[in-house]
């Protein structure tokens, strides 16, 4: 399962050796002032839209790799076991946002020192 996790300035989105496979992408680190807000969901898997580009993904039971919208690029890693999880929009980086299936969402949030709009 990916972590997120604070590095000094940094934001890492670790990925295991399964998902850089399936989402076809290897860890993610973007500065933590590119933050614009982190918004709690209570279905991430919904959460992610656009056409995939590459990655893997069952509507409605996982997605993992880039989407690209109208709206620009994310990146999703959302397994079905994880129906919640965090959307970081960000800013200044390749991707408007990431979008993260996570067990307690509001802990690692916490732990990341940043807080929820």
């Amino acid at each position: 399962m990916a972590d997120l996790v604070r590095e000094g300035d940094m934001l890492v989105l670790r990925l295991s050796t399964l998902e850089k496979v399936e989402g076809v992408h290897g860890d993610i680190r973007v500065p933590v002032s590119a933050v614009e807000s982190v918004e709690i969901l209570d279905d991430a898997i919904d959460a992610v839209h656009g056409i995939k580009m590459p990655g893997s993904r069952v509507p409605g039971v996982f997605a993992m790799g880039t989407f690209v919208s109208r709206g620009g690029m994310a990146f999703a890693i959302v397994h079905h076991q994880n129906k919640r999880g965090v959307r970081i929009h960000l800013t200044g980086t390749t991707y408007r946002e990431l979008i993260v299936g996570l067990d307690d969402p509001e802990s690692v949030v916490a732990s990341l020192g940043l807080s929820t709009s």
